[in-house]
């Protein structure tokens, strides 16, 4: 493939320092790349958009970007966003597989990736592609799924699989400030960052040529995000019982951890602010917490702190679905930050509106 770079990202250091491979040789005559993106989820709705709103003002001679998603109307809801110029809608996922030479992935869990990495495949056994065509994964999948996909896609002449997770929630996709993982083919490596970066991300890390390493990694990152926010959902429920106040405790982490996301998840969990819609979904934290404990098991490495992760949003989803039931639930879906219901319950607080249950707060005495 001939891709052409925008000369403005040619001369740009500080983009170079945040892409970890040279860049590809780019003739400046040459069709530029058919992109295709699956699947318009939380996530994958905004880098789907940010993806093709850059290409469609940034890139001479690019062509639309092929969508496609289980649910029509998220497509057509985009197209109409962005525009018909730079968004076109597939009629079915083997369209996306023949007529693109990128295609990136954004699905909901590992049966569904495998679901559609499977259709894929058969397309193009049954048409083989005559020129080099990328796939690249960006889900949150168990390592060993990478293994799989490569066996439906590598055996096929000219297809390449990169997995390329990615950090960041969909606030961070929204501003395309994503950090994206790789691992793979190098030189597909190469082709697909500095088509992602600055589009959708802001950074890339290399993790090798072993497509199991991204997954691995972007699994062991967000163990470290949900140890965070269950650190977090403790020390504010101590904090409401006690009489202190969680606001008091959310001021603390933002003068002395001034990290945005632990910042703006502490907001989530102190307000009672569980919107699954706008956040994480909890169904996918309850996905990632149990790929968490897997890989722990297969590598012999306690990470006790997401057992009790776990647990807590189990009890924070079970909770939800009551309150559904019951008509009472304030959101139709919860995000993770709302396995902060799980430490209330235990302290013996109201799980979804912890402040309204907290004991009196603490009054300052200004007396000499």
């Amino acid at each position: 493939m001939a891709h052409s770079v925008h000369q403005h990202l040619h001369n740009s250091p500080h983009h170079d320092r945040n892409v970890p491979y040279s860049r590809p040789q780019t003739p400046h005559a040459g069709p530029q790349p058919v992109i295709g993106f699956v699947g318009l989820g939380a996530m994958g709705y905004l880098m789907a958009r940010n993806l093709a709103k850059y290409r469609g003002t940034h890139i001479q001679g690019n062509t639309p970007l092929l969508v496609w998603n289980r649910s029509t109307e998220k497509a057509l809801k985009l197209q109409q966003e962005v525009g018909e110029d730079k968004v076109h809608v597939a009629k079915d996922l083997s369209e996306v597989a023949t007529a693109c030479d990128i295609i990136i992935t954004n699905l909901a869990n590992d049966a569904v990736v495998k679901s559609v990495y499977e259709t894929f495949s058969k397309t193009l056994v049954a048409a083989a592609p005559a020129k080099n065509k990328i796939f690249v994964e960006t889900s949150t999948i168990y390592p060993t799924v990478a293994g799989e996909l490569d066996s439906l896609i590598s055996t096929i002449p000219h297809c390449h699989l990169i997995t390329s997770p990615v950090f960041g929630a969909p606030a961070i996709a929204d501003k395309a400030a994503l950090i994206i993982v790789m691992s793979g083919d190098y030189r597909s490596k190469k082709e697909v960052a500095y088509i992602l970066v600055p589009a959708m991300g802001r950074k890339v890390y290399d993790l090798g040529g072993n497509l199991e390493k991204a997954p691995t990694f972007k699994l062991i990152g967000n163990s470290m995000i949900m140890g965070f926010l269950e650190v977090m959902g403790e020390g504010f429920t101590l904090a409401e019982k006690s009489g202190v106040g969680s606001q008091v405790a959310l001021n603390l982490i933002k003068d002395l951890f001034p990290a945005p996301p632990l910042m703006a998840y502490g907001e989530k969990m102190v307000h009672d602010l569980f919107d699954g819609s706008t956040g994480f979904a909890i169904d996918g934290g309850i996905k990632d917490a149990s790929h968490v404990r897997r890989l722990t098991n297969d590598h012999n490495c306690p990470m006790p702190l997401i057992d009790v992760v776990h647990q807590h949003l189990l009890t924070a989803r079970a909770l939800h679905e009551d309150r559904k039931r019951a008509g009472t639930a304030k959101y139709e879906l919860v995000d993770w930050s709302s396995m902060i219901v799980g430490s209330r319950v235990a302290a013996g607080l109201d799980g979804f509106e912890g402040v309204k249950d907290s004991r009196p707060q603490v009054v300052k005495d200004d007396s000499e």
